[in-house]
């Protein structure tokens, strides 16, 4: 299940994670942001503890948010080794998403 992350425990969570990490920025009032909340589900759910799924709420977090200049909900970054190896604003069908977290696998 994907974990919430926030200004406090980011840095632990997300940077100090041994297996890559998908962000998802998104907003609770985000048309987009709930049409992609189940495809994040389950590509979590088919990828199990190879990838850790976090979610950072911009309406709670933005000095999170503005940190890593995220502009638009909803905005996934991908980490590994404690780095963003890319970025992607918008929705994904769950091809492209799928494809987007293989290069940190």
């Amino acid at each position: 299940m994907s974990q919430r992350v926030g200004t406090d425990d980011f840095d632990e969570a997300v940077l100090g994670s041994k297996v890559p990490v998908l962000v998802d920025f998104y907003s609770d009032t985000c048309v987009p942001c709930k049409r992609l909340a189940p495809r994040l589900a389950k590509l979590e759910a088919e990828l199990g503890s190879a990838l850790l799924v976090a979610k950072v709420n911009v309406e709670y977090d933005l000095p999170l948010a503005e940190r890593y200049k995220v502009v638009a909900s909803p905005t996934l970054l991908l980490f590994k080794d404690s780095r963003e190896i890319d970025r992607h604003q918008g929705v994904m069908a769950p091809e492209e998403l799928k494809d987007f977290v293989e290069k940190a696998l």
